[in-house]
Order: structure tokens, then C-alpha cells, then sequence
């Protein structure tokens, strides 16, 4: 009765065998978090203790999540980014701004001086199990692996960037795999093949060219004799990625690539107000749900769009529309009465509500993917980074319509809507969609936990692949061919050199004679 009892303590409290993670999200960006967030609560409600850095602490205690280290943000992003801060702050490359804004910058919380703390006297009653951290730019945090002695886990919270694919030494196939920065199908033809090849060639280059300062800030805050930026991204166990082979295409993967596509995708914690929930029940034509996600203020777009979302908006009554607007009173006149606005809205709610018929979105991954988990058809709007990706797959798939904010009409809105809400094929396919992103073995969230704890179980080394060991022309076996390619030639050689040789012994009568004296 005893060992029982042991056992179901053990069981109802899930902490007997818990470990000690430290999750390190320094990156400033909501929607990167929300998935970061929920991956940490996985595991803390699996009773393992959980350290997060990041600055986005949460705003109630949850078990076993500890918020260690709160990073101050230089600019705060939520609902504040505003339309011509869009324009400016993305005509540089994506590759540039992840390897500067959202790398090298990053790096410098490393002078933190909580994390210089927790460098020179890191917990030891228990000591840390495994580092999870963010794979996007800032990649210098993986000495945090070395210093505590422990295994370094990736997470990523979009498909992988070119530059990553070689953490894990994961194959590409740039035939039939297109980069995440180009909008290509799987089924590319020559030029876009050519593209492709020379796009990611291009990307690796620049990013490892312009982040490799990198190695310069560890060695000046940690130690001058620290490994090279290069060698510590190479020190991944495994990567956490967020995509799915139905919406995301089949890939070659090693085990050491994790897809958790949708992971964020959780009803937990989320609350809805009986007041919208009141709304959405009495919306018995329908409602469609309009957001451009946590940062952007719709509000702040030019006059010319705000007038066209409102004619079209107001021309599908007695379709409602719920529409997130951070600040309300800096909308102009003219709002249509079948409009709701609200500055925070509960999406995960609303996207699952009975009457949700459309979202009209800017395209992010996390929120469309909740559209996908719940079948819910999309209108794009692209406006930045992987966006214009993103709604460029939903089309492949029959699910969204793309509107561009540059060329829009009233018209083109108008014809976007109608085809959205009276189109059933959009709602069917995305239905179809929705079973095939959820039909998995695991969850997302069980996929996660079973695999950091297998790491942890196994050592970093239980999912290495062996590509790793290699030389990238060994990998693409350049030297066998270079081998044989030496090997036919000299073949050749000697063959071209033995011909004439016999031709001559064979036509020469002086060599005949020769033989006969010599015989």
C-alpha cells in the first residue's frame, strides 16, 4: 500500500521525475513568444520546473513556470506598430533585419547583469537538465549550453530559415524544398529551381556574413577563448519547428527536426467575455473576424484604406464583422453598424465560435494557423516578413484569398468577400484542411514533451546525424565524384597513349625486325 500510495502522488503530481529547464526567448517579439510560452507551460503542467528568460513575463502565476529574468525592450511592439513604421522598418532584406535587429542586438543582453549572475554561479540544488532557445538570429545564447554543462534544444516559431538547416545537419533539397523567404510551390519549374539555389545560397552567406559578429560579443562578455558563433549553432540537439506536413509540403528530415506546427494552438487560460460571447451567439447570419495580429494598428493605416474596409465592410450586412482595434478613438468617422471593435479579443475563441465565417487577416503564421485548426477560411493581407509566404500557401490550398494593400480596391475587397462567404468551396477545403493538420499520432504538445525529455534521458548526442561529422562537399559526395572523375581520366590517358603505342608497334616494320634479331 505504500509503494501505491508513492505512486500515486508521483502520478497526481507528475514531479517525481520532473526536471529543471531553462527556456532563453530574449527576442522582443509577441507572436514568437506565444509559441515559446505555451511549449514551457507543456512542460511545466508535466511537473518539471521550468526558468524562462524573456520580456514577456506572464501576468499570472502559473505552476512551475518561473519568470527568472524579465529582458527590458527597447520599443514596445504590441498594438503600437503602426503603418508607415511598417514601410520603413522592412525595406531592408529579412535576412538583414534577423541577423542585426533580431541577432547581433539580441546578443548584447548577454551583459545583462541577471544573466552575468546566473553565468558565474548557475543553480545547482537542482542544477538545469536542458536549455531551450529561440532559433531565429540570435544564436550567440547557445553558450549558455556550455557553461551549464547541459544539452541545447531549438525552437522555432516559423518553418526553418535557410541559415538553420545546418544546426541539425538536415538535408536540402533545393529541387523540390523552396527557401521560406521565396513564395514558390513544392512543384517549381526550371527558373524558379535556379532561384530557389541561388536564393538560399545567397541568404546562408549573408546572414552568417553579417551575424558572425556574434562571436565578438560572447568573447567579450563571456569569455575571449568561447567557441565560434558557428560551432555553437552547431550544438543543437534538436529543433522545435513550426509547420506540419499538411499545410507545409514533405520535406527530408532528420529525427533531430521536430515539426510541432500548431503547438500554440491551446483554449487554456484564454477567457472570453460574456459580453462578445453574447455578441457572436446573436450573430445568426454570420460574423467574419478581422485582425492584423498583436502589433499592428489598423487604425493607423491611410484614409483611402480605412474607407474602403468600411464601404465593404458595410455592404455585407447582415454578416457582422468583429474587428481588433487597439485604440478606437483614432478611427475615423464612418464606422458601419454591423462593425464591432474591441482592443483585445480572444482569437482562439473566437475562431472556434459556430458563426465565425471568415478571418481577415495579415497573414502571421500563428493566427492563421488557428484559422487551419478550426476551419476557418481566409482574405490576406500581407504586410511584412513571412506574411506574403504564408498567404501565398493558403492559396495553393484553396483556403484563403489575397488582396495586396498596394493595388486595393473597394472593388476587389468587395469580390474577395462575396467569394468568401458564398463560395463553399473555400469553407470545405479549409474543413478537409483542418482534419488532415490535426490528425497526428501526438499532439503537438505531447510531441514536445516526449522528445526534451528523451534528450534529456539520452544526452546531446541521441539525435546527431552524422552529416555533422562531414564537410559540406562530403556531404554532396564531390569528392568520390572528383575521384572517379580523376580515375576515368587517367583511364582515358592511357588509353589514348596505348593506342597510338600498339598502332605503332603493329605498322612499324623496324619494330618487327627488331623483334625478330632480339628473338
Amino acid at each position: 500500500m505504500k509503494v501505491l500510495s508513492v505512486v500515486l502522488i508521483c502520478t497526481i503530481l507528475s514531479a517525481c521525475h520532473g526536471y529543471r529547464i531553462l527556456g532563453v526567448f530574449p527576442f522582443n517579439g509577441k507572436s514568437h513568444f506565444m509559441m515559446f510560452e505555451h511549449l514551457m507551460k507543456s512542460l511545466a503542467r508535466k511537473g518539471h520546473q521550468v526558468d524562462v528568460i524573456s520580456t514577456f513575463p506572464l501576468k499570472k502565476p502559473y505552476p512551475n513556470y518561473n519568470d527568472m529574468i524579465v529582458l527590458p525592450a527597447e520599443r514596445q511592439f504590441m498594438n503600437n506598430l503602426t503603418y508607415v513604421e511598417i514601410d520603413t522598418m522592412f525595406r531592408d532584406s529579412v535576412v538583414s533585419v534577423v541577423a542585426t535587429l533580431a541577432g547581433n542586438l539580441v546578443c548584447e543582453h548577454l551583459n545583462n547583469p541577471q544573466i552575468q549572475e546566473l553565468i558565474k554561479n548557475p543553480p545547482k540544488d537542482p542544477s538545469y537538465d536542458v536549455i531551450i532557445m529561440e532559433v531565429f538570429g540570435a544564436h550567440c545564447f547557445a553558450i549558455l549550453g556550455d557553461i551549464l554543462k547541459v544539452p541545447v534544444i531549438g525552437a522555432s516559431s516559423a518553418v526553418l530559415y535557410p541559415w538553420i538547416y545546418d544546426f541539425i545537419g538536415n538535408p536540402e533539397n533545393f529541387a523540390f524544398v523552396p527557401s521560406n523567404l521565396l513564395s514558390y510551390s513544392q512543384n517549381m519549374n526550371f527558373w524558379e529551381r535556379m532561384h530557389n539555389f541561388l536564393s538560399i545560397v545567397s541568404s546562408k552567406w549573408q546572414f552568417s556574413s553579417l551575424s558572425s559578429e556574434q562571436t565578438d560579443i560572447v568573447r567579450k562578455y563571456i569569455s575571449s577563448d568561447a567557441p565560434d558563433i558557428r560551432q555553437l549553432e552547431k550544438k543543437m540537439s534538436m529543433i522545435f519547428v513550426n509547420s506540419h506536413i499538411s499545410i507545409n509540403g514533405i520535406k527530408d528530415m532528420t529525427p533531430a527536426y521536430i515539426e510541432v506546427g500548431g503547438l500554440h494552438v491551446q483554449e487554456e487560460g484564454v477567457e472570453l467575455p460574456a459580453s462578445l460571447e453574447k455578441w457572436m451567439n446573436e450573430s445568426t447570419h454570420g460574423f467574419v473576424y478581422f485582425s492584423f495580429g498583436s502589433m499592428v494598428k489598423i487604425e493607423s493605416f491611410p484614409i483611402k484604406h480605412i474607407n474602403i474596409f468600411y464601404n465593404s465592410l458595410g455592404k455585407i450586412s447582415p454578416v457582422r464583422v468583429l474587428m481588433k482595434i487597439a485604440k478606437s478613438n483614432e478611427l475615423p468617422p464612418g464606422l458601419p453598424k454591423n462593425v464591432h471593435v474591441l482592443p483585445w479579443i480572444p482569437q482562439v475563441k473566437v475562431l472556434k465560435h459556430k458563426n465565425v465565417k471568415a478571418f481577415i487577416t495579415h497573414g502571421g503564421l500563428m493566427g492563421t494557423q488557428e484559422a487551419i485548426h478550426y476551419g476557418v477560411p481566409m482574405i490576406g493581407m500581407p504586410l511584412f516578413a513571412d506574411q506574403f509566404i504564408n498567404i501565398a500557401n493558403y492559396m495553393r490550398h484553396n483556403i484563403a484569398i489575397e488582396l495586396e494593400l498596394e493595388t486595393l480596391t473597394e472593388e476587389k475587397m468587395d469580390n474577395a468577400l462575396n467569394a468568401i462567404l458564398n463560395d463553399p468551396k473555400y469553407r470545405n477545403t479549409a474543413q478537409k484542411l483542418s482534419q488532415k493538420f490535426r490528425d497526428r499520432p501526438l499532439s503537438a504538445e505531447d510531441t514536445a514533451v516526449y522528445w526534451t525529455e528523451y534528450i534529456i534521458r539520452h544526452g546531446e548526442n541521441a539525435l546527431r546525424s552524422p552529416a555533422m561529422n562531414l564537410t559540406w562537399w562530403q556531404i554532396e559526395l564531390l569528392d568520390v565524384y572528383a575521384f572517379f572523375l580523376i580515375a576515368a581520366l587517367a583511364v582515358l590517358y592511357l588509353i589514348a597513349t596505348a593506342i597510338p603505342f600498339v598502332y605503332n608497334l603493329a605498322t612499324n616494320p623496324d619494330s618487327g625486325s627488331l623483334k625478330k634479331k632480339v628473338s
